[in-house]
């Protein structure tokens, strides 16, 4: 077996606490770049993503990659989530500490209805 990388580690780590006090509710799945920080609504149980947004997407381009650009994507991700009738989740960090823009992000969601 290949030796996994410290980021690759406590993003297992991280998940493998998630599915077991999921309770069946879908994930959202963050994941930052250098220019760019993704999320996505992950319903485990069926294999599909529900809902998702970045910085890529149409209006958020020219924000750039920092704390605001997050915040953003957090409001348009609770904005999708509700349209899918999603209304609480798991918070999935991945191997990213929960600060900064990935902070930036679960709060905006938070605030835009997603629970918690």
């Amino acid at each position: 077996m290949a030796k996994l990388s410290l980021f690759a580690r406590r993003r297992r780590r991280v998940r493998t606490a998630l599915k077991a006090r999921a309770g069946g509710r879908p994930r959202l799945s963050v994941h930052r770049s250098g220019r760019h920080i993704y999320a996505q609504i992950i319903d485990d149980a069926a294999g599909r993503t529900v809902a998702s947004a970045s910085t890529l997407t149409k209006g958020a381009k020219s924000i750039g990659a920092n704390v605001d650009a997050a915040a953003q994507v957090g409001k348009e991700i609770a904005e999708a989530a509700k349209q899918a009738g999603v209304t609480s989740v798991v918070f999935d960090r991945g191997g990213f500490l929960f600060h900064g823009r990935v902070k930036a992000l679960a709060d905006a969601a938070r605030e835009g209805g997603l629970e918690f």
